[in-house]
């Protein structure tokens, strides 16, 4: 049996072995895992947990929680996956949430999952956890990789040396992970009130660090939640949360507390030309370089685990090739997407058209078959049919993600992104929404959260919308098709550079304005490469579809049946429809008088359609949304858009997808397929409303207008408040308009 499979033994609860009875508090355990990014963490808990597992976000944040129980021998294990982070100071959401975890929600124990190729980097979070007085077992993950580069750990003695429980582990393979949660659950028990770790921060700040700890202790601040020396250190640290969280509780102290931190920071400065904060960290990582001297690790020969992965870097990272692949790589991830997926994608979209012919034959004429038919079944079909692809989409992310080729991009673009206001890992979500042409915003906002700095991540997330996703692309195809024949390609090419400039230039107004602020430092982890395994694969892929499904899914199903009702109701007054019926049947019965064959049917045929046509053009008129779009043509006007379009671009705030579809309703030709636009396509050729300048107009408008109504519910959870939200109508629509505008004038003159 491998090690992964032994995680789960059966065992009866209550019963341990040897047949005793297990009292209650010793069935039960909390355990933390914890880890820096690319440790492994997340594969070790995928091998604990497997399927079950939860996955949410923290109250009032975008950072997302995972939990998962497995049974350990007699004891019933929840696991709490901690966000992976570099260490406990508050400069993202992600290191807040894990220290506010390990101080209020007080964990058993943590199991500390550390590269074990790069134990001085990560051992710093695992000293800080230690800080907090919280008990640690310490996972050295990877170690096959480590000891095919002939390196050699003495966990032993690393153990002995940091007092806790030290085991070798791998965790995609399982190797070792039931041996250190073992230790941890039973070195927790054995020290619930572990003394916290007490390092010496040097003559300079361990007087004060002392003074500061005896206010605290003899005020009791905090006591709850927070060791006093904690609090002292992370005050010297210049944590502004823990500060804010000092001052509510004792403002008194809180004052004391900042004249001794102020007095001591200025000495500092004046003495050593440095801060406090950094004083601290050399410190911490003197601490570390003493705990792994003298015999901790050793090498065999001269073989050097990152001897491939810098070989690799060298083209991947060069200043001129890296780029060169990094846009093939991606181009083929999306093609590749669509050229698979569009058959899966296919299949789906025939049985919902079936399901949909079915129904339409069994429901009798009427609001009920129309909103069965019309509103909801296409609208989840308009909503599942995509899931093939999100699938493989994710599925590609997981692979650059997991095999560490992500953090490259990153670290590439990074330079080019800071002059606008941006972080390196604002990319992929740019690039997921849309970048290279058929994304989509959805997962794209979601993927915003690998961003550490909420300014950084909120200006990604509200500027990312302007990439021409997927959804765009049929209002594309369609113009380009009818005001640009033969170069199709190139304006698609164009419209898509055109959301790479809007974006980029959008998110330096905004750092420059309403998201002012420094930007984070780029303190990107480049992990070796490594191969992912299947499972990790799988897992990732599921969890984001998902959660595509469920926030998408359901979202747009109510909203095509908002569409549906406000193109439908209020129907048209009987006497306004009344010419319409009776020259409709007045036809119909000159058609009837006909015989089969006769020369005039055909014409009569014509004579019938088009009436059928100007009666829904009539009823749709007179619909909520016809009354909305005839409302706004003074407005649009400029831009050249008519009530029709109007509709439309109101329909496209729901879903992209229903702007082709809404246009073909409102030129009365029925539903309209996105993929086979070609009626449509011909009728808006003839309109004389229409021109060049018309058509460029509305696909800079699509572009760059209001995100759909599911990435802007998407975007308040991200974002945290629908302020934002309505700022990111207003604003894209706002600038939208402008754009429109300025292009419909310059092109009615220039082409006339």
């Amino acid at each position: 049996m491998s090690q992964a499979s032994e995680l789960h033994p059966e065992t009866p609860a209550g019963e341990g072995k040897g047949g005793r009875v297990i009292p209650l508090h010793e069935r039960k355990a909390r355990i933390a895992l914890a880890g820096n990014p690319n440790s492994g963490k997340t594969t070790a808990f995928n091998a604990y947990t497997g399927s079950r597992q939860h996955v949410g976000n923290y109250p009032g944040v975008t950072v997302e929680k995972k939990e998962g129980v497995f049974r350990l021998d007699d004891t019933e294990v929840t696991l709490v996956d901690l966000p992976g982070t570099y260490s406990l100071t508050a400069y993202s959401a992600e290191e807040i949430v894990t220290r506010e975890v390990l101080s209020r929600e007080t964990p058993l124990a943590v199991v500390d999952v550390v590269d074990a190729s790069a134990l001085e980097r990560n051992l710093l979070l695992t000293v800080q956890i230690m800080e907090m007085g919280i008990p640690v077992a310490l996972a050295l993950n990877m170690m096959d990789e480590a000891r095919r580069a002939g390196m050699h750990i003495n966990s032993e003695m690393l153990g002995r040396r940091l007092g806790v429980p030290v085991g070798e582990t791998v965790a995609r393979t399982g190797e070792g992970l039931k041996e250190i949660m073992a230790a941890a659950v039973a070195f927790g028990r054995e020290n619930a009130r572990r003394e916290p770790l007490r390092i010496s921060y040097g003559p300079d700040l361990d007087p004060v660090i002392a003074e500061m700890e005896t206010l605290l202790t003899e005020r009791r601040v905090l006591e709850h939640w927070y060791r006093p020396r904690w609090i002292a250190v992370k005050l010297l640290e210049g944590d502004e949360r823990v500060r804010e969280e000092v001052r509510e509780a004792a403002p008194e102290v809180a004052e004391k507390l900042q004249d001794l931190h102020d007095v001591v920071s200025a000495h500092i400065r004046a003495t050593l030309n440095a801060s406090t904060e950094a004083i601290i960290a050399d410190y911490r990582y003197g601490y570390i370089r003493g705990v792994l001297s003298a015999g901790v690790i050793s090498r065999e020969g001269h073989r050097d685990r990152m001897a491939l992965t810098d070989k690799l870097d060298k083209v991947f990272t060069n200043a001129l090739f890296g780029p060169l692949i990094m846009l093939g790589i991606l181009y083929v991830m999306f093609q590749v997407t669509f050229d698979v997926g569009a058959y899966p994608q296919g299949w789906v979209e025939d049985g919902f058209g079936w399901l949909g012919d079915t129904l339409s034959d069994i429901l009798p004429e009427g609001f009920l078959k129309s909103l069965v038919v019309s509103g909801i079944i296409d609208g989840v079909g308009g909503v599942v049919s995509f899931v093939p692809l999100i699938m493989i989409m994710f599925l590609f992310v997981a692979f650059l993600e997991d095999s560490g080729y992500m953090a490259r991009i990153a670290y590439m673009v990074d330079r080019v992104f800071r002059a606008f206001g941006l972080h390196g890992c604002s990319v992929m979500p740019y690039i997921v929404a849309g970048g290279i042409a058929g994304g989509c915003a959805i997962p794209g906002v979601m993927a915003t959260r690998t961003l550490r700095s909420p300014r950084e991540k909120l200006a990604t997330l509200l500027t990312l919308p302007y990439m021409a996703c997927g959804a765009k692309l049929p209002v594309f195809l369609l113009v380009a098709g009818v005001f640009f024949p033969g170069n199709e390609a190139v304006t698609l090419f164009l419209l898509t550079l055109a959301g790479w400039a809007a974006a980029l230039l959008t998110a330096r107004l905004l750092r420059s304005t309403v998201i002012r602020g420094e930007s984070t430092p780029f303190v990107m982890e480049l992990p070796p490469y490594r191969l992912p395994t299947l499972r990790s694969l799988l897992i990732h892929c599921w969890e984001r579809t998902w959660m595509y499904l469920k926030k998408a899914g359901t979202v747009l199903v109510a909203i095509s049946i908002l569409i549906w009702a406000g193109m439908t109701f209020p129907t048209l007054d009987p006497e306004a429809a009344a010419p319409y019926e009776q020259r409709i049947g007045a036809l119909e019965d000159r058609l009837a008088a006909l015989p089969p064959d006769a020369a005039e049917a055909a014409p009569l045929n014509e004579a019938i359609e088009q009436a059928r046509q100007e009666l829904g053009a009539a009823e749709l008129r007179h619909s909520l949304a016809g009354r909305v779009g005839s409302a706004l043509e003074p407005l649009t006007r400029p831009a050249g858009f008519d009530w029709r379009t109007n509709i439309a671009m109101l329909a496209g705030i729901a879903a992209k997808e229903a702007v082709v579809a809404t246009l073909g309703t409102a030129y009365s030709l029925g539903e309209q397929d996105p993929e086979d636009a070609a009626p449509l396509a011909a009728r808006i050729a003839a309109d004389p409303g229409w021109s060049r300048a018309t058509g460029l107009a509305l696909m800079l408008f699509v572009l760059l207008y209001s995100p759909c109504f599911v990435t802007l519910v998407v975007i308040r959870h991200e974002a945290g408040s629908w302020g934002w939200v309505a700022f990111s109508m207003l604003f894209s629509t706002g600038l939208a308009y402008a754009v429109a505008v300025t292009a419909y004038q310059i092109g009615s003159r220039v082409w006339g």
